[in-house]
């Protein structure tokens, strides 16, 4: 392994959170794509500012690249709302990468200028405890990387478990053509005209739905439906008023649990020809 380490894991990082993003890779999309915008941006920064091992030490590093990226990223994003591209997807992947591939570039041109024996550089092996440091010291820097790493595990951990949204019921009538209009509203007595009815499941949860209509509180019909999460029905439903009148409440009412969930209705009017 080279003394660069640190810039050829973030130089890595970036380019699989590139193609993560460019191949639509859900999951490592996901969770390399919150790694690079928490630390790497931050640390390409730092080791661009800071190349001198006396500077900071590795945990001084560390957390102060999770604080710069916080800081970073938002005013790269604000800096994007004023320009003709805005605050999207693809904008938002160039400028932060570019950012972080410049002060990589950055920190390795200002790494080599500075004499080896001061340089500051990474070693993927766990040094040796100093015994001479204080146990306070010791405390701090196991509190600070386990928190670290608890932050990081429950930030992936939230975008990867399933998510709940709201809980709801479509219900809706259409028309005989399948669009939301030319109800049959006018009737002779003796007619049959359909409508089509729709439910949707999106409670996160199976449902026995009752479907009921009536005409001014009289039960023409009436039927049940058990429905899974996402679970999509539709069907004709006759409607045949039994008796004459004008301007009648038809009613399509949806009961779950065998409370009224949903209410819709339609103005008819039957006549004797």
């Amino acid at each position: 392994m080279t003394r660069h380490d640190d810039l050829l894991s973030i130089a890595v990082l970036t380019a699989i959170t590139i193609m993560a993003v460019v191949f639509d890779i859900e999951v490592v999309r996901q969770v390399v794509g919150i790694v690079f915008i928490l630390f790497c941006p931050g640390y390409a920064l730092i080791a661009a500012l800071f190349t001198k091992k006396k500077d900071l030490d590795t945990i001084e590093r560390i957390a102060l690249s999770f604080g710069l990226s916080i800081a970073v990223v938002p005013l790269i994003g604000l800096g994007l709302n004023y320009t003709p591209w805005g605050i999207r997807l693809a904008p938002i992947l160039v400028a932060n990468t570019s950012f972080t591939f410049i002060m990589l570039a950055v920190a390795l041109w200002r790494r080599l200028m500075t004499d080896e024996e001061d340089r500051f550089f990474v070693s993927f092996y766990v040094p040796e405890v100093d015994l001479g440091e204080s146990r306070v010291d010791k405390a701090l820097s196991v509190i600070l990387i386990i928190s670290i790493i608890t932050a990081l595990g429950a930030l992936i951990y939230v975008i990867q478990a399933p998510k709940t949204g709201e809980r709801f019921t479509e219900f809706y009538i259409l028309g005989p053509g399948g669009m939301a209009d030319d109800y049959p509203t006018d009737y002779v007595l003796g007619d049959t005209k359909q409508v089509i009815l729709g439910i949707v499941n999106r409670e996160y949860e199976t449902v026995t739905y009752r479907a009921e209509m009536n005409l001014d509180g009289d039960v023409l019909w009436s039927k049940e439906y058990t429905l899974e999460h996402e679970e999509k029905i539709e069907e004709f439903v006759d409607i045949t008023p039994p008796r004459m009148g004008e301007d009648m409440k038809l009613q399509f009412l949806l009961y779950k649990d065998g409370e009224e969930y949903r209410d819709l209705h339609l103005w008819i009017t039957v006549t004797d020809e």
